[in-house]
């Protein structure tokens, strides 16, 4: 086999190939008719979602409880009670865009936050699963049409074994601490925004290191980091965009093309995940959607964006974005935990 036909079958020329193509940003930045169409197309799925979204808040299901966290409480509701709550739309919007253009962010980020006001898990982590699973495969395939990436199955491209991998390895992982820590350990939820916090800031540093220079293809690296991926999406409902986007970058993959990579797993897992929630509800574990609605409108054109983003700026920007972000992330975390931290501490 020769170098060229090697070449051919990683999955990331495309977006090289786009770069020598369309040399400048400007010309990158003119989509064509039929990536507006799979744009529009996008847009609908997450609509869709939204409406199920409503449906799901108004708790129509026995394990569906308004469960009464500390803002429940002080704004009153109850029972099938329900609002769009835009302080979570905005910083939903925000994070999404740069989780879906990054590879990181919403949940490792979006969580602290919200536990901090007063948020329960249970009302947090089931929500984040449905978001990022649909935003992970809607952006998959809207990485493919914005030329980011190429998923080919015959013959099959690194990428797709990548994805495969990956996605596997996070499915076991996820069910693992699923179930472990909100089934049979029952973690504080302190102790939760802790390890996430402690772990984002790890791999930002190491990411700033990785930026610096290139590195070989090893693709057998990702086991390792989707299985840490996958263990924290479950604990916290993030940590999962960090840890595998930052592996991919130090097994050699190509940032644009990692970003696509890390859609589609975090799409893969994220909807196994769902599954395994569902199945808790049998035994007693109660889950609350309050925040679905307003979640996935923060997601319907953020998501959609990212993907476009990705294409227009060239290669090595977002091999300076994507750890800078990391870091920046990680500060916020730990701004929003620490308080909740020194006083679990101090007793």
């Amino acid at each position: 086999m020769t170098e060229e036909v090697k070449t051919k079958q990683m999955g990331w020329e495309v977006a090289r190939d786009l770069e020598k193509e369309k040399e400048t940003i400007f010309k990158r930045i003119i989509p064509e008719w039929r990536q507006v169409k799979a744009a529009a197309g996008g847009i609908g799925v997450f609509f869709i979602v939204f409406l199920i979204g409503i449906w799901l808040a108004k708790n129509p299901f026995g394990p569906t409880v308004r469960i009464q966290s500390d803002w429940v409480v002080a704004h009153g509701l109850q029972g099938d009670q329900w609002r769009i709550i835009w302080s979570v739309v905005l910083l939903a919007a925000f994070f999404e865009f740069m989780d879906a253009s990054a590879g990181m962010g919403f949940g490792t980020a979006l969580v602290p936050i919200l536990l901090v006001m007063g948020f329960d898990p249970r009302q947090i982590v089931p929500v984040v699963m449905v978001q990022q699973g649909v935003a992970g495969l809607v952006g998959a395939f809207l990485h493919r049409e914005f030329e980011n990436v190429t998923w080919k199955f015959n013959p099959m491209s690194e990428t797709v074994k990548l994805w495969l991998m990956i996605g596997l390895v996070g499915c076991i992982a996820v069910t693992v601490s699923i179930v472990g820590v909100y089934k049979l350990m029952n973690v504080d939820k302190v102790w939760i925004k802790l390890y996430v916090a402690v772990l984002l800031l790890m791999m930002g540093v190491i990411s700033v290191f990785q930026s610096r220079r290139e590195r070989p293809y090893h693709p057998n690296r990702m086991i390792g980091f989707a299985a840490l991926a996958g263990f924290n999406k479950g604990v916290g409902g993030g940590g999962y965009g960090p840890v595998v986007t930052i592996g991919g970058l130090i097994s050699g993959v190509p940032v644009k093309s990692m970003l696509a990579v890390t859609a589609i797993s975090e799409g893969t897992v994220s909807t196994f995940s769902i599954l395994v929630w569902l199945a808790l509800l049998t035994s007693g574990v109660q889950i609350d959607y309050l925040l679905l609605p307003s979640i996935m409108i923060a997601t319907m054109f953020s998501a959609v964006a990212a993907p476009y983003m990705t294409r227009v700026f060239p290669e090595k920007l977002w091999k300076v974005v994507v750890p800078a972000y990391c870091l920046v992330v990680a500060v916020i975390c730990f701004w929003k935990i620490a308080p909740s931290i020194i006083a679990k501490l101090g007793g």
